[in-house]
């Protein structure tokens, strides 16, 4: 049986965020307007500060990985496809001096222009393992870059999920925004959380934070229904369509399935639980509270179970059909 799981009501349009903004034809309520934002204001900056530290601490725990230790799935002198193991960062981002997987193909591969930064094309988190492309020519980041602006490359993830999810297959048509009571997390797209937004000031929460929601599709399919340590999961293959940030942690959240090992979307995680959604609005094949409990228990300290599976493009240079695949360590 296939499934769409979608909230159309909780979606909204940059449009209808404009229809919202208060008539300020008081002196008052403009007073009383500029007040409440600069302490709401405030306060989503002091979380967003307080995590972006936490999230920098996690960083430079990343796990270390050497030109040598690279798992190469394909070479030409165009692009290089690595399969990353989870705990690695794909880049190092700020902090240059942090290992990464970016870093160690750059020392073994190098590039056209001798740029590693140049080399990115797109990347998974720290603990997502799987499947990762690179370019070593400048034609080649254009090339790669297009496709997946155009969503001309297929990526399909594995992953374990709390439960047994009821139906084979289905899709996930949940708008996502910036959630600014758990920032810089993800949720699902409200009406009501939109509208929070106007009272925020983007020089202080940055203009991320009040971007419109995007639209956001995931198809999954059930490999196969099992059990760990007595625990009922559900394996999946997950196609991310959109490709929003944390897109298949939220979305398996808000169906009430979070992703095995998910300590940021997962029970009692660090963002919003079910995705932002309450659990009256989750289907009935919803994974308990106490069976999430009982799995992230048995899983405290070990990686999450998603990996990005498979990836398929034409090549960027040479136009031929491509498509590899990795197997999954869960």
């Amino acid at each position: 049986m296939r499934l769409s799981w979608s909230l159309s009501a909780l979606a909204i349009t940059a449009a209808s965020v404009s229809a919202f903004a208060p008539v300020q034809n008081q002196v008052v309520t403009r007073a009383s307007l500029a007040l409440n934002q600069a302490v709401a204001s405030a306060d989503v900056k002091a979380k967003q500060d307080a995590t972006l530290e936490s999230m920098k601490a996690k960083d430079a725990g990343a796990s270390a990985i050497s030109k040598d230790d690279l798992d190469v799935v394909f070479e030409d002198d165009h692009i290089v496809v690595v399969s990353k193991p989870s705990g690695v960062l794909t880049i190092p981002g700020k902090d240059d001096s942090l290992p990464s997987l970016n870093k160690a193909v750059f020392e073994r591969f190098g590039n056209e222009s001798d740029r590693m930064d140049k080399m990115v094309v797109h990347r998974l988190g720290m603990d997502t393992s799987g499947l990762v492309v690179f370019a070593r020519t400048d034609a080649a980041l254009r090339g790669m870059n297009a496709l997946f602006r155009s969503r001309k490359v297929t990526r399909n993830y594995e992953a374990l999920v709390c439960g047994h999810v009821a139906d084979d297959a289905g899709s996930i048509d949940l708008p996502l925004m910036r959630d600014y009571e758990f920032p810089p997390f993800m949720r699902v797209s409200t009406d009501d959380h939109q509208r929070a937004l106007l009272d925020l000031d983007a020089s202080e929460v940055g203009k991320k934070m009040l971007e419109s929601p995007k639209e956001s599709l995931t198809k999954y399919a059930v490999v196969s229904r099992e059990d760990m340590d007595g625990n009922d999961v559900s394996r999946l293959t997950l196609t991310s369509v959109s490709g929003r940030t944390h897109q298949l942690n939220v979305h398996c959240a808000a169906i009430g399935h979070p992703i095995v090992g998910d300590t940021v979307y997962g029970f009692d995680g660090e963002a919003a639980s079910n995705g932002g959604l309450d659990d009256g609005e989750l289907p009935a094949d919803k994974a308990s509270a106490e069976l999430q409990q009982a799995i992230a228990g048995a899983c405290a300290g070990k990686p999450m179970c998603v990996h990005a599976k498979s990836i398929s493009f034409r090549h960027p240079v040479t136009k031929e059909e491509l498509s590899f695949d990795s197997k999954s360590s869960f």
